[in-house]
């Protein structure tokens, strides 16, 4: 009979304990930010596209066989496709590049992708990412979480792709100038990332003086928008990456 109530004491420890561990477990996910939790794109303007994009590169990537360097980002990757074609043609087109910027995504976003298929199969010499500027626009993510949910998909990609060196770039200048609030949010978060470098594997690289003027004011003939670079803005892009990919991918 003892034997017996002891078990039942055990047991009922255990569950208690389960239950406890579940709850903490619970509380600790709920304290995460969103910017480290996969989520597929909610913009209510992105939904018709965003979704058969993504199955579309999936197919693009299948096809392709061989990627050298892929390109992960937001829309201003996304936009190597449309106002940075022509500079794209001119540095990239031979260098079997991928780019899978898609306009409007967080980091979170980025996370659901690499987790659905984006980088399976396929082993780049160079990825170069730049994320993080819609966790600003989009809610205003502190710059710790906006670096938080860049953290994570460093992590990503390094389960995923070990042998591929990460070009790990600046988020670019947004506002006119510094005194920007958002703008402030992605300076904060490139302090914090750039920490994030590491040899032969990581490697952070800020660009950002290339598209500012003197006075670090952010000229419309490069953003139009105050955000989006425009084809020059593109060209200045890729010439000042250049150095930083011929190194990485042995040219």
């Amino acid at each position: 009979m003892l034997r017996r109530f002891g078990s039942f004491v055990f047991a009922v420890s255990l569950l208690s304990c389960i239950a406890t561990c579940c709850t903490l477990f619970g509380q600790e996910e709920a304290k995460l930010p969103l910017s480290v939790k996969p989520e597929v794109q909610t913009a209510e303007w992105a939904k018709a596209w965003w979704m058969p994009r993504h199955e579309e590169k999936l197919k693009e990537k299948e096809k392709m066989g061989t990627v050298d360097l892929l390109w992960i980002g937001d829309s201003i990757t996304h936009g190597w496709e449309g106002g940075g074609k022509a500079t794209w043609e001119k540095y990239y087109s031979k260098r079997k590049p991928l780019n899978i910027g898609f306009s409007g995504d967080r980091t979170e976003n980025v996370l659901w992708r690499l987790n659905n298929g984006a980088v399976d199969g396929i082993a780049p010499k160079v990825t170069v990412i730049m994320i993080g500027t819609n966790n600003a626009g989009h809610r205003q993510d502190s710059s710790e979480d906006i670096a938080a949910g860049i953290s994570e998909i460093i992590k990503t990609l390094r389960q995923k792709l070990p042998e591929t060196k990460i070009v790990l770039l600046a988020i670019f200048p947004r506002g006119a100038d510094s005194e920007d609030a958002l703008r402030k949010l992605n300076n904060g978060a490139n302090e914090i990332i750039k920490g994030f470098a590491k040899d032969n594997e990581v490697y952070f690289v800020d660009i950002n003086a290339s598209f500012l003027d003197e006075q670090g004011k952010l000229p419309k003939e490069i953003m139009p928008d105050l955000l989006h670079p425009n084809e020059e803005g593109y060209r200045l892009w890729a010439e000042a990456l250049e150095p930083t990919l011929v190194k990485l991918l042995g040219e």
